[in-house]
């Protein structure tokens, strides 16, 4: 933007120096100037992306998952009008008009755009610290197929209610975001970008000056207290917002018992069956981990925990990519998701994925294969289980990539792939509270798509295929999306 003392100072030359006309023109200048240096570069970044721009356009000859968890229906035409769905049939069936823009997808499978429950814009940067990515991390979930992400945690929250703005606008692309405010959190957290409630007041200031800034969920994390979850939980309830949370000091069924909406990680971060565990202690991960290592998936004590989480109506987000990242024998994240990084965030992931890939009498293995049995286990009880990927840890869970890396595992835990999909699209939804308008590929929905080159249906790996992105009817170009990313993440 044009300072405005120079615009001044432009106005008293024109004053002293041309005629009447002449400062028409120059002022008409001056004010295109101001705006293109304002917003020329975003809107041009933004549509540098888009392959698809019509008021109508009709996908041909495509194989339909719809997201509903039934099977695939193939040669399908689906007609996109004004951002939302119009028509689905069979080709011939689907009346195309002539102004359309018509693409033959003859060869690729459709799904809905990934509603995707745990997600960040920020990435370790090494010692502790955590850098929001906002310019990079947005485009490449859009790449991956996501079309609504829920910020699971936020360390500058300012900039993920900005960056949401400026999407919501156009000024950027990236999908639709539900920003989740900053940690609840008790003492005890060794991160410098992480505020320690003051107890259950303090809880519930922070959750309604949030909520005045415009977050529309909240997390609690592992130090948190009964007293101050409870607290939250009432406050973000009475203003329509939900709670989710990575537990550790408050216990699965006692956060379930409070009225929290949805729990973080799947099971192994529950400290339900710890022996000896105290009242708001969080106990370590060693301690954690070898109380699930020791659960018998079919037995009575995890049994009686599920139906109760099913019974209070709380939902579990599988997490799974991240916890591939500690698990021995798992490969590394795929030589294009290693493109994205910077080369020192590159180095320090893969040093760290050998260690942990080397690792001997690690738990890792067995826990990441009995995660995978409770996620189904829960979902047989009837429980909404919904997908995010957490891109924390050491490193190399990629957003857009680990996205679709987190439906290859949905699908290696025993879920069809269209099982899979409909955890990724309408379970989001569902929880969400935007079934009605995404999550789905139906008739007056919102053209939320995402394009594959294959079969995913008989062969999940073309997941990693994708071509094109709709939301709200816009194509865009995932190559391209991925490609302008490559580097960036690890600085901004």
């Amino acid at each position: 933007m044009i300072p405005l003392e120079f615009a001044d100072q432009g106005r008293e030359v024109m004053d002293k120096n041309v005629t009447a006309a002449a400062k028409v023109i120059l002022l008409s200048l001056l004010v295109q100037l101001q705006s293109q240096s304002a917003f020329s570069y975003q809107t041009r970044g933004n549509s540098d992306f888009v392959r698809v721009d019509a008021p109508v356009a009709a996908l041909k000859q495509v194989k339909i998952i719809d997201g509903t968890g039934g099977p695939a229906r193939e040669g399908q035409t689906i007609l996109i009008r004004g951002g939302r769905i119009e028509a689905i049939g069979a080709v011939g069936e689907v009346s195309i008009p002539q102004d359309a823009e018509v693409l033959d997808l003859a060869g690729r499978t459709v799904t809905p755009g990934f509603v995707m429950m745990h997600e960040h814009l920020f990435y370790p940067t090494g010692g502790r610290h955590y850098s929001t990515h906002t310019v990079s991390f947005a485009r490449l979930y859009l790449a991956g197929g996501v079309t609504s992400v829920r910020t699971t945690g936020s360390m500058e929250p300012f900039a993920d209610l900005n960056l949401k703005k400026a999407i919501d606008s156009g000024a950027m692309p990236g999908p639709d975001l539900d920003v989740t405010g900053p940690y609840l959190e008790g003492s005890g957290l060794p991160l410098l970008q992480v505020k320690a409630l003051r107890g259950p007041d303090d809880a519930a200031r922070m959750v309604n000056y949030w909520a005045d800034e415009g977050v529309t969920s909240f997390k609690a994390y592992m130090h948190i207290s009964r007293e101050e979850l409870s607290r939250a939980v009432r406050e973000a309830h009475k203003r329509g917002l939900k709670v989710t949370g990575h537990l550790c000091s408050v216990t699965f069924r006692e956060a379930a018992d409070i009225g929290i909406d949805n729990l973080e990680h799947g099971f192994l971060v529950s400290t339900d069956f710890v022996e000896g565990k105290q009242p708001d202690e969080c106990p370590s991960g060693v301690r954690v981990l070898g109380s699930i290592g020791q659960l018998d998936v079919d037995g009575p004590e995890i049994k009686a925990l599920i139906d109760h989480l099913v019974a209070k109506g709380v939902a579990i987000t599988s997490t799974l990519t991240v916890y591939e990242t500690f698990t021995p024998g798992r490969p590394p994240a795929s030589d294009r998701a290693l493109d994205a990084l910077q080369p020192e965030a590159r180095d320090r992931y893969m040093r760290s994925w050998s260690r942990a890939s080397r690792a001997r009498n690690s738990p890792w293995e067995r826990l990441f294969k009995k995660e995978m049995e409770l996620e189904r286990a829960f979902v047989r009880a009837g429980g909404l289980l919904i997908v995010g990927t957490d891109p924390t840890g050491y490193g190399g869970v990629v957003p857009g990539y680990a996205n679709l890396r987190a439906i290859e595992l949905l699908h290696e835990a025993g879920f069809s792939p269209e099982e899979a999909i409909s955890i990724a699209t309408l379970n989001g939804a569902r929880y969400l509270g935007r079934e009605d308008r995404i999550g789905t590929i139906a008739v007056g929905k919102q053209a939320d798509l995402a394009v594959f080159d294959g079969d995913v249906s008989s062969r999940i790996r073309d997941i990693n295929r994708i071509e094109l992105v709709f939301k709200k009817g816009v194509g865009y170009d995932s190559r391209k999306l991925f490609d302008s990313a490559q580097g960036r993440v690890g600085l901004h």
